[in-house]
C-alpha cells in the first residue's frame, strides 16, 4: 500500500502564480489543492488537512486594498493548526507583515518580487521539517519586507538575524530611520563586519542558524560579547529568550534592551534604537577622555570592587585610586560611583571586560 502523500494547500487569484506554485510544492512532494478566492479557501480547509499552506494576501484585488489572506491565516489557526502557513504577497507593508506573524500565526511572509525559486524549494523544506505547530504557535518568520535605501553616508548598524525576514523587516525600520544597516545571519559574518566597520549599534537575535543544533544554538551571545569588546551599545531581538537568557545579556553583556518578536512594535523598536545609539555615543566620547589607567580602575569599579580591592589589583596605593576615582568622575560628569557604573556599562565596559 503507497504512503500518502502530505497535502499543500495553494490560495492564490494568479493563474501564473498558481502554476508556478503548484509546480514547485509537488516537486517537493505534496499533493497540491488549489484556491483561487477566500470562499473555496475556506471550502478546502473544511474538507482537508494540510500540511503546508502558501497563501496569496490580496486576493481579487489588483490594487493590493483587499486582505483575504490573512482571513485565511485566521481560518488555518482555527481549523488546521498543524499546518504550517506562508503569506506571498507583492502589497504587504511592514505592519501587515509583522500582523501575519504576531497575530495570524504565519511561518513566513515572502514578497512576490524578491521570490526566488531555489530559495522557495529551500524555505519549503525548512517549513516541512518543523514539528506539526499546537494551536497556540509561535510565528517564526517574515521574509521579503520593502527594502529602502539609506544614504551612503547614513551612521551604520550591525543587524544579526538567521531568519530572512525578521531580518528584512527590521533592515526596513532601521533604514526608515535614517541607518545604514550592514546584514548578516551568522557570528562568522558579524565578527568581520564588527572589525573592519565603526558601527553605532548592533541588533541581535540570540538564536542563530546552526546546521548542527539550529535549537540549541546561541550564537547571539558571541556577537553580544563582540560588540561589547568594541564598544558598541547593542539591542536583543529574539523570540526565543528565556527568562535566564534576558537576564544574562543584562548582567553579562550590558544590552540597552531586549525585545521579545512576538510583542514586537515598530513604534517601541524605532525608540528603543534612537536611546541606544545616542547613549552609545555619548558613553564611547565620554569613555574616549580617560587614560588607559583610568580605564582599568573603571573596569574594576564595575566588576564591583572597593577601592582597597582595586588597590590590590593594580597593585597600587588607595590613595591613588581615590585620585583615579576623582578624575574619572569629572570626566564622565558624575558624582558617584554608581552614576561612574552607569555611563560604563551604556557603554559596553561590563565586568568582563577586565578578562584577558
Amino acid at each position: 500500500m503507497s504512503e500518502t502523500k502530505p497535502r499543500a494547500l495553494i490560495v492564490e487569484d494568479s493563474p501564473a502564480w498558481q502554476e508556478i506554485l503548484a509546480e514547485l510544492l509537488a516537486d517537493e512532494g505534496l499533493a497540491v489543492d488549489v484556491a483561487g478566492n477566500l470562499q473555496a479557501a475556506l471550502a478546502l480547509l473544511s474538507q482537508t488537512a494540510h500540511r503546508l499552506a502558501v497563501i496569496d494576501l490580496s486576493l481579487e484585488d489588483r490594487a493590493g486594498q483587499n486582505e483575504d489572506g490573512l482571513r485565511v491565516l485566521e481560518a488555518i489557526r482555527r481549523a488546521d493548526p498543524h499546518c504550517v502557513a506562508i503569506l506571498l504577497t507583492g502589497y504587504a507593508t511592514v505592519e501587515v507583515a509583522v500582523n501575519a506573524l504576531t497575530e495570524g500565526g504565519a511561518y513566513t511572509c515572502l514578497r512576490k518580487e524578491m521570490f526566488r525559486r531555489a530559495e522557495f524549494r529551500s524555505l519549503i523544506r525548512k517549513a516541512l521539517a518543523v514539528a506539526p505547530a499546537s494551536a497556540d504557535r509561535q510565528p517564526s518568520s517574515v521574509t521579503g519586507a520593502l527594502s529602502p535605501v539609506a544614504p551612503e553616508d547614513a551612521p551604520p548598524v550591525l543587524l544579526v538575524e538567521d531568519d530572512a525576514g525578521w531580518r528584512t523587516i527590521l533592515a526596513e525600520l532601521l533604514m526608515d530611520a535614517g541607518y545604514q544597516v550592514h546584514a548578516c545571519s551568522s557570528y562568522g559574518e558579524a565578527l568581520g563586519y564588527l572589525r573592519r566597520l565603526p558601527c553605532v549599534l548592533a541588533v541581535v537575535d540570540l538564536g542563530l542558524a546552526n546546521s548542527l543544533d539550529p535549537r540549541a544554538n546561541r550564537d547571539g551571545f558571541r556577537v553580544l560579547a563582540a560588540a561589547q569588546c568594541s564598544g558598541i551599545p547593542a539591542i536583543v531581538v529574539s523570540g526565543l529568550a528565556t527568562p535566564f537568557d534576558v537576564e544574562r545579556v543584562y548582567s553579562e553583556y550590558g544590552v540597552f534592551a531586549c525585545l521579545e518578536k512576538q510583542a514586537f512594535q515598530r513604534t517601541a523598536f524605532g525608540r528603543t534604537v534612537a536611546e541606544a545609539v545616542a547613549s552609545g555615543r555619548a558613553g564611547r566620547g565620554q569613555l574616549a577622555a580617560l587614560t588607559p589607567r583610568e580605564r582599568d580602575v573603571l573596569i574594576l569599579l564595575v566588576r564591583g570592587l572597593a577601592n582597597k580591592e582595586i588597590a590590590r589589583e593594580l597593585v597600587i596605593s588607595t590613595n591613588t585610586v581615590k585620585r583615579y576615582l576623582k578624575s574619572i568622575f569629572e570626566k564622565l560628569g558624575v558624582d558617584s560611583r554608581a552614576a561612574a557604573v552607569a555611563v560604563a556599562v551604556s557603554a559596553g565596559l561590563t565586568p568582563s571586560s577586565h578578562q584577558s
